[in-house]
């Protein structure tokens, strides 16, 4: 199999592109608008959910974020594309088996994990491995516009919302209101305030996620920071959504007006992702005066 050089460059040099390689990516790219038209009606289900569920919102942003990394590894790398189409191409024939099974099932999620797979197949085919190590971490970001499945959502948001009623309670209880729990309601006098699916903080854990694994893929840190900062989605997350909680049961304690108690309960949950990138910036902080990064050199810019 030949092997055909390209290094990118923002000046326009004709002879440092190759024609047979600029026809591999662009017939690459035209695959990839194809799978999109295809992949079409899915994309329409998660785009309902994005544009009416608050806590997917950060879907609409993720298909740009994926494209930005993909340019910044275009601009910053050299490629040498070994292109493998038999083995492109038969991952390819397998994903429709894929998609017929997701849309006999009805499962939208097995169907978009095809086209992360297909999106796979064509840097394959076009570009061999060399071209799969420069999309890939675009490619595995769009994981995040992909809705929680339903079941996934019951199984793992049961015990966060079993987690986040006892911490409220605690914390509650500790700041002199005589909160008492009761499955997952928190009893406050006569405050009933219930901890529901929305309430689990499940859904804010993936938003954070792909803000936390975004800012992971950008920043200038040593693998030991990058791995903190990912062990640390779940305990940030988890400690946001409890004072959320905890914030609406102390103004529902004090405040008996409802239409004062929904506006603040909304504006609580809106400032949950603020509050979980303030803790973030604040553990880069504290990483990046406890940490001596010694892989990448002391002048290495460190976002």
């Amino acid at each position: 199999m030949s092997s055909v050089s390209f290094t990118p460059s923002t000046s326009p040099a004709p002879a440092l592109a190759p024609a047979a390689s600029r026809v591999g990516i662009w017939q690459g790219a035209a695959i990839a608008a194809v799978l999109g038209w295809a992949y079409l009606p899915m994309l329409r289900v998660f785009a309902d959910k994005w544009l009416n569920d608050p806590q997917y919102s950060h879907g609409l942003l993720v298909p740009f974020f994926s494209a930005f990394l993909m340019w910044r590894a275009w601009k910053s790398e050299s490629l040498v594309l070994k292109p493998l189409p038999i083995l492109g191409c038969g991952l390819l024939v397998s994903i429709l088996a894929m998609r017929a099974v997701a849309g006999a099932i009805l499962f939208q999620q097995l169907d978009a994990a095809s086209l992360l797979l297909a999106l796979v197949a064509v840097s394959l085919a076009v570009g061999g491995l060399p071209l799969l190590k420069l999309t890939g971490p675009a490619i595995a970001f769009l994981v995040f516009m992909i809705p929680l499945p339903y079941e996934l959502e019951r199984n793992v948001g049961a015990p966060l919302k079993t987690a986040a009623t006892v911490s409220s309670t605690f914390l509650l209880q500790t700041l002199g209101l005589p909160a008492i729990r009761d499955g997952n309601l928190i009893l406050i006098d006569d405050v009933r305030l219930g901890v529901v699916d929305a309430c689990s903080g499940l859904k804010m854990m993936v938003t954070f996620a792909a803000f936390s694994v975004g800012a992971v893929l950008m920043m200038q840190r040593s693998k030991f920071e990058k791995m903190m900062v990912l062990l640390g989605i779940i305990p940030i997350a988890v400690l946001t959504n409890v004072l959320r909680i905890t914030a609406t049961g102390v103004s529902f304690a004090n405040i008996t007006d409802e239409g004062t108690r929904k506006f603040l309960h909304d504006a609580y949950g809106y400032a949950m992702m603020l509050i979980g990138l303030g803790l973030l910036a604040v553990e880069l902080w504290v990483l990046k005066k406890l940490v001596i990064d010694t892989e990448s050199g002391a002048a290495e810019p460190r976002l």
